[in-house]
């Protein structure tokens, strides 16, 4: 169910569908960024798993984050660099949350 909440969010194989969760994200976080969506954030992260329907595979999946994933990888780091805890809006919390059939954190 995971990679289908990722492509019902607008992250799809084609692209970010306009009018989407996935173009509202894509919008916002390239306006705080200068312009550009940065590799490795929420936006390019999910479109990648979109496009490629990895999300599960990843480690995100509906119950939660899997132990010894991709996905616990990233989340472990984020925390590291955040002094603990992942942020609400980093990338971890929001892959995790769309990928729940959540709107992402923000």
């Amino acid at each position: 169910m995971s990679d289908q909440n990722v492509h019902n969010a607008g992250f799809t194989p084609s692209g970010i569908s306009g009018g989407s969760l996935a173009s509202s994200m894509m919008s916002r976080e390239a306006t705080a960024s200068g312009g550009g969506v940065p590799s490795g954030g929420p936006t390019s992260t999910l479109q990648q798993m979109g496009a490629r329907s990895t999300t599960h595979s990843s480690g995100f999946t509906s119950s939660g984050i899997s132990g010894g994933s991709q996905a616990s990888y990233m989340m472990s780091k984020e925390a590291s660099s955040h002094g603990g805890g992942t942020p609400r809006g980093g990338t971890t919390s929001t892959v995790q949350s769309i990928s729940m059939g959540g709107k992402g954190g923000r």
